[in-house]
């Protein structure tokens, strides 16, 4: 007799349906299982005869022969235990195959029958709903994180026992041996991590002004500054300022974080913006994604949010420029034995650096660094990973009377006006796709920051006398975009382009300066 049922399966964050057909005839005993399956699959052989046999039902001296398709599509991970042992019972006609018609099953099971828990529920969910499934049964731990997906009805068991009696007794879905999991939002969708606040910056007005027009409009920012002069501080406060999730971005983070196994049970879904804050030990494969089966890396972690670089030229150098593409295309090509693997990185890359070794250059009373020691320290940021970041801001050493100075502006403020820039963004890109000022096409660019003849001089001017690229060109303008959203204006000014080209030039303090003392 043959069975069919549903599962899911994940090929980097992208889920589709899993058929898993058993198939229980006369002949030589045996338990073989096909489909291109991976070593975790493969052990699910011995994993689901001994639950079953813990549960009190015995296998039948018969040969037994399991197929996953689609076959041409390796399948990795735990989450077919399940399915298999339902597709099994179901073959040995403990319950009718009716009773399974349109419901997934997820789940890995213990040796004595618990149900556990695996990755990836969220877009198998997901998935489901989209493909017309109208049940998915999971383990219990897994229940809430899917029950995010209102369109589908979303069942936890803890045990194999409790799966039989609800097809045995239920039948169609309906009952209450399995009672459907709600999801509150109220409950998991409100709790925030506690973020410090802007009003503990004392005297770096600019650098908080670079931070605000940085989270209004999602653009790269860069802070270039002695040791001790609050980058890491006032980067660690931007989170505070950054606009909400969306429903759509908050299930397209979370589905990021289940397929890596990160979200908790007591927090399924995720409604902040992500922070990341790497070591600058980490490898390029831990920043991208990889391994055998690849993973979503520190850069997909940081979708829809920040991913903070301390101490930016302590990072290897191949580790920073593996961020070119992302930080252009905002996702990340994988490739393995496995396949090719894509995964979304759009985040805003906020850095923070020593302008030399000992932390002081330009200030020639303090450095005590060589030229050529600045010259490799400052080398150790290539040009194109600086011509993609938009805002470069230098930071000072804070005075003794700023250090007295209590209560700048609240990270309340700040946000009050970061949200109005944000609602002129919504409605400006509404039904285009575009979240942000940052992710304006260049194919776009005359449409949504087009200019007088005046600021068409400045721009030309700036175009000549800076050398710039046409990516900092077009850089330039979507920051005074930003910098217009924040002033409340429709049209870009002139000061606006000013303010925007001020922050592209602060680097070229730097490194340029190297230059010219080379030469």
């Amino acid at each position: 007799m043959i069975s069919r049922i549903y599962s899911g399966g994940l090929y980097g964050i992208t889920a589709y349906l899993v058929q898993v057909e058993v198939d229980i005839s006369t002949g030589l005993p045996g338990f073989g299982m096909v489909g291109s399956l991976g070593g975790e699959v493969r052990e699910a052989k011995e994993r689901v005869q001994v639950a079953l046999r813990n549960a009190g039902y015995e296998l039948p001296p018969m040969k037994i022969t399991v197929n996953l398709a689609p076959a041409h599509i390796r399948k990795e991970g735990t989450a077919y235990d399940l399915p298999i042992a339902v597709g099994m019972l179901a073959a040995m006609g403990y319950f009718s195959q009716s009773a399974t018609d349109g419901i997934l099953f997820a789940g890995e099971l213990g040796l004595d029958g618990e149900i556990k828990p695996v990755r990836g529920i969220l877009p198998i969910v997901r998935e489901a709903a989209k493909c017309g499934i109208r049940c998915c049964v999971v383990s219990g731990k897994n229940a809430v994180e899917g029950a995010a997906v209102s369109e589908v009805d979303v069942r936890g068991a803890d045990h194999i026992g409790q799966v039989i009696r609800f097809l045995q007794e239920d039948g169609q879905c309906q009952g209450s041996i399995l009672p459907c999991v709600t999801f509150d939002e109220e409950r998991f969708g409100v709790t925030q991590e506690k973020v410090p606040d802007f009003s503990d910056v004392c005297g770096q007005e600019g650098a908080v002004r670079a931070a605000e027009i940085a989270a209004a409009g999602f653009h790269n920012l860069l802070m270039i500054g002695p040791p001790g002069a609050g980058k890491s501080m006032i980067a660690k406060r931007i989170p505070g300022i950054l606009p909400p999730l969306s429903r759509e971005e908050s299930m397209e983070v979370s589905s990021i974080y289940s397929v890596a196994g990160l979200l908790k049970e007591s927090q399924p879904i995720v409604k902040m913006r992500p922070f990341q804050s790497p070591h600058h030990t980490v490898t390029k494969a831990a920043l991208t994604g990889g391994s055998g089966v690849p993973r979503p890396g520190i850069m997909s972690l940081a979708h829809r949010g920040v991913l903070f670089l301390d101490e930016l030229p302590e990072f290897a150098r191949v580790t920073l420029d593996c961020m070119r593409q992302p930080l252009e295309e905002h996702e990340v090509q994988i490739a393995r034995a496995y396949g090719n693997v894509t995964y979304p990185a759009d985040f805003m890359l906020v850095a923070a650096m020593n302008p030399c070794v000992c932390g002081y250059y330009p200030d020639r009373n303090r450095c005590r660094c060589s030229e050529s020691s600045i010259r490799k320290y400052l080398g150790k940021v290539s040009g194109p990973v600086l011509d993609r970041i938009d805002l470069c801001v230098e930071i000072r050493s804070v005075n003794m009377a700023s250090l007295r100075k209590i209560g700048g502006e609240s990270s309340e403020t700040i946000r009050h006006r970061v949200m109005e820039a944000r609602k002129m963004q919504e409605q400006r890109y509404q039904g285009t796709g575009i979240h942000f000022n940052a992710q304006i096409p260049s194919a776009d660019m005359e449409r949504y920051c087009s200019l007088g003849s005046t600021q068409q001089k400045v721009m030309e001017h700036a175009y000549e006398t800076m050398q710039l690229s046409a990516r900092g060109y077009y850089r330039i303008l979507r920051v005074a975009r930003t910098i217009a959203d924040l002033a409340g204006e429709e049209q870009i000014q002139e000061e606006h382009l000013l303010e925007a080209i001020c922050y592209r030039t602060n680097d070229r303090i730097y490194w340029s300066s190297q230059t010219e003392d080379r030469n």
